[in-house]
Order: C-alpha cells, then sequence, then structure tokens
C-alpha cells in the first residue's frame, strides 16, 4: 500500500487573479517581523527560510519622529519611550529611521535574503505625516511646494463619519494630518522614495491605511487635480517623467484596506493589486475564541474580491496592539488559525511575530524595538503547514467541519489534508475526507491516521494540529 504523508492541521503571491473558474493557488507566505530592525531580519535569515517563509514584510523605513509630547525620545521601547508607533509618523521620505537602520542595513537584508530565495518587502505610508507638522523636514517641504501644499484642503479636519468618502480619503485621522497624495510634486518625491527601496533589492510594498488614499471614482479634496495616486504607484502612469522602477506585477503590493460600510474592495483590489481580508481575521478570532464558525462568510474569504488578490491573516499588527482585541488568544490559538488560513488554496497568509516574552498578560513582553519577536513564527506545525502550502499547489479545497466544529479538515484534493483542534481538550475524529483510503502519518507528531471508505478517523490533541 502506497504511503501518503498527510498534513493535518488547524486554521498569506499571486495577487492578479483570473476570474473564479480560472484561479490557481499561490505557495507565498508572509512572515510580518514587526519591529525586527534589518539586521536583526538578516541574522534570522536562515530560521525564516527554514519556517517555509517566501516573503518577509518590514516595518516602515522611512524617517520618523523620535519625540513626542512627553516624551524627549532617546528610548527604544515597544509601548515606553521610543514606541512602535513612531514608525507610522512620517518626517520626510528617505530611507533610513532609528528604529529599523540605515539604508546600508536594507541593501545587506535584501542581498541575504536573496540568497534564500525570499523577498523583502517594506510597509509605506503616504498618506500622512507626524502628528505635529511641524516635525516634517524642510526639504519635504521645500519638494512639494511648501507646507501648505503637502496636505489636503481637509487634511487638518478630524474624520467625523470614516462611511463619508470625502472625509475618510481627505481627512485627519487620529490627530494625523493628510497628505495631499494627488498633488504631483508630492507623487515624485514619493516615487523617489519607493524607486529608492527597489534600488536596494525591495520586492514589494504594503500600504498603510490604503482606504484613506482616493481612488478615481471617490470625490476630489479642492487641492486635488485628478485621484491618480495609484496609478502613479502601480506604474500605471508616470508623474513629471518619472515612473516605477519596476513593473508592478513582478513585485508584491497589497493595500491595507479595512472593511467597513462604505469601503470600495474591490475597486481598491483592482486598482493596488492586492487588498487585506481583515473581516477573516475577525471571524477566525470569533471562531477561536469559542463561537461559531461563519462557515458561508469564511468560505468566500469574507470579502467580496478575489480570492487571489486578498493577504489574510488571524491578526494583524492593529489588532494586537491598538486595542489588543486579539492579544488575548495564545500562541497557540493563533497557530491554530494559522494552520486554517494557510492549509486554504487561496490568499496570501501573513503571519505576526508577536513580541519576544509576550503573553496575554504581557502584551509587550520583552519591551525592546529591533528585537526579533518570540518563536511562534518557527512553531514545527507553523513550518509544516508552510511546506504543505507549497505541496499542494493547485489542489482544489474542501472545508469540513466536525465534532460540534470543534475540530476542521481542510482538504487538498487527494493529495494532502490539514486537521485543526480548536478546543481545549482532545477529540476522537471521524469525518468525511477526499484522501483515498490507507493509513496516513502526521509529518509533526508522527500521529496515525487511517480512511476507510472516505472516512478519516483518529485522534487529536487540544489545540494541535496535524499535516499527514
Amino acid at each position: 500500500m502506497k504511503k501518503f504523508f498527510l498534513f493535518v492541521a488547524l486554521a498569506v503571491l499571486q495577487l492578479q487573479g483570473a476570474t473564479a473558474q480560472g484561479q490557481t493557488s499561490n505557495d507565498d507566505v508572509i512572515l510580518h517581523a514587526w519591529c525586527w530592525s534589518f539586521k536583526t531580519i538578516r541574522e534570522n535569515m536562515a530560521d525564516i527560510a527554514k519556517a517555509g517563509y517566501t516573503v518577509i514584510q518590514t516595518s516602515p523605513a522611512q524617517h520618523c519622529v523620535t519625540e513626542v509630547s512627553r516624551d524627549k525620545g532617546g528610548g527604544n521601547q515597544l509601548f515606553g519611550h521610543g514606541k512602535w508607533y513612531y514608525q507610522y509618523q512620517p518626517t520626510d521620505w528617505k530611507i533610513g529611521n532609528y528604529q529599523m537602520g540605515t539604508r546600508d542595513d536594507l541593501v545587506e537584508l535584501c542581498r541575504e535574503a536573496r540568497r534564500y530565495g525570499v523577498r523583502i518587502i517594506v510597509d509605506v505610508l503616504p498618506n500622512h505625516t507626524s502628528l505635529n507638522d511641524c516635525q516634517v523636514e524642510e526639504a519635504l517641504d521645500a519638494a512639494v511646494g511648501g507646507h501648505d501644499k503637502l496636505y489636503h484642503a481637509n487634511g487638518f479636519t478630524e474624520i467625523k463619519n470614516y462611511n463619508d468618502r470625502l472625509q475618510c480619503t481627505t481627512g485627519q485621522m487620529g490627530g494625523l494630518p493628510d497628505v495631499n497624495t494627488e498633488n504631483p510634486d508630492f507623487q515624485h518625491y514619493y516615487l523617489i522614495y519607493v524607486n529608492d527601496l527597489l534600488a536596494c533589492g525591495v520586492r514589494g510594498f504594503r500600504y498603510d491605511t490604503a482606504k484613506h488614499i482616493g481612488l478615481p471614482s471617490d470625490p476630489r479634496d479642492p487641492r486635488s487635480p485628478e485621484n491618480d495616486f495609484w496609478d502613479v504607484a502601480t506604474g500605471r502612469k508616470a508623474v513629471k517623467g518619472l515612473r516605477l522602477a519596476l513593473p508592478a506585477d513582478s513585485l508584491f503590493i497589497y493595500g491595507e484596506v479595512l472593511q467597513d460600510a462604505n469601503v470600495k474592495e474591490k475597486e481598491y483590489a483592482d486598482a493596488i493589486g492586492g487588498v487585506t481580508a481583515s473581516s477573516l481575521g475577525w471571524c477566525l478570532r470569533h471562531a477561536l475564541e469559542g463561537n461559531e464558525w461563519k462557515k458561508d462568510e469564511i468560505a468566500t474569504y469574507c470579502h467580496p474580491a478575489r480570492p487571489t488578490q486578498l493577504v489574510t491573516w488571524v491578526e494583524s499588527h492593529d489588532t494586537y496592539c491598538n486595542q489588543h482585541e486579539s492579544a488575548g488568544l495564545t500562541d497557540a490559538q493563533i497557530r491554530m488559525g494559522w494552520v486554517f488560513i494557510t492549509a486554504r488554496q487561496f490568499g496570501t497568509p501573513l503571519f505576526y511575530s508577536r513580541p519576544d516574552g509576550s503573553t496575554p498578560d504581557n502584551v509587550w513582553g520583552n519591551n525592546i524595538v529591533g528585537k526579533k519577536g518570540n518563536d511562534a513564527f518557527r512553531h514545527p506545525e507553523i513550518a509544516a503547514v508552510n511546506k504543505f502550502r507549497k505541496d499542494m499547489h493547485g489542489q482544489p479545497e474542501t472545508i469540513v467541519y466536525g465534532n460540534n466544529d470543534k475540530v476542521v479538515e481542510v482538504a487538498r484534493g487527494k493529495k494532502g489534508v490539514a486537521i485543526i483542534n480548536i478546543s481545549s481538550e482532545q477529540q476522537t475524529v471521524s469525518m468525511p475526507t477526499t484522501l483515498p483510503n490507507g493509513k496516513y502519518k502526521d509529518a509533526v507528531y508522527g500521529t496515525t491516521f487511517v480512511v476507510r471508505k472516505g472516512v478519516l478517523t483518529g485522534t487529536v490533541k487540544g489545540l494541535t494540529s496535524y499535516i499527514l
């Protein structure tokens, strides 16, 4: 009898997809090395590649604030003196900041990543500047035609209704003044930064707060000649004779488009190339917390765009850091959700690296900017499902729920299966499967499962996934 290795696991680079019938799965898996410095990522490249990641997303690389009111700087804490979110307060669009490192550090990182067949993508944020706009550097003001030309006419008016598209795309968000991303002088200056990242070896971008940058169909700010930022950012259009240095279809580009009422999700997906499936993350956390699986929504990735255009996650740095809405889940629970989304056929899964030493009771852990996160990213179950994803390329998915939805099976054609127990108790399973008859031994624990007449049977431990 032929032996099969079954990857049984619980539950993120092709962003340019065809129609539903023609879609094919991709093999990519993203590690969000959140707040790891360029040097730290480089030093851990072997472990990252060994765990099966093909893409690494870094934190923002541009100049940022070093101090704010009541914090005079000099610190390197994730939350304290230094604060992780200082990276999200640009003062200029040039490479290098005290948290991530220098341009040379980024070049060395990209060089090392290429040795392992891994691509580096950078979190970019053209939508706003620092809270205190007086901290913006003189070179930026001069490049865009003066300080007032840097911002939308509504750029200092706080958004009151996020479902109002004019407010959402031109107003101040959380005190962050809104940049006039439609100013050709700004677009040109920003594109110089992006092209310099590409020259360093970067091969993609995650666009922060993308839904706050207008689409062609959105209302225009009085200072905006036309809503053409995405055409410029993705290389469809040149600005002042400058164009994106590499073809967009050779890069991994996606936008943080958090789902809500009156958000043009499909239009953003087509304009940028890829977007975040934030509602899917919520649905998964909802189930992991012991609530019902929203099966119909999860089956369609909780999103109207094509699944090949989606970046999926169980949690993001925002859900973990801002209101700590996902921080109460244990690493094991997050791992179960990860196995589920990574075993599936579509979407490009992104694994958020939590701080080293963190627990649900100590969300900041050792609280040091620049250091490696905890070891959850390379857990054997994580590495196994990352490999499973590559091995199952192109195989259609079938999702089966069992044991009162405590156990989930993700079958990929007749080639492999991922089994995930999201409960804390041991479960004996007897579930329909697409695997042929036979005995299957999982890749991590060596646990045996049997398939007979289309039914898979075996025993699974609490909060454990299996790859056969």
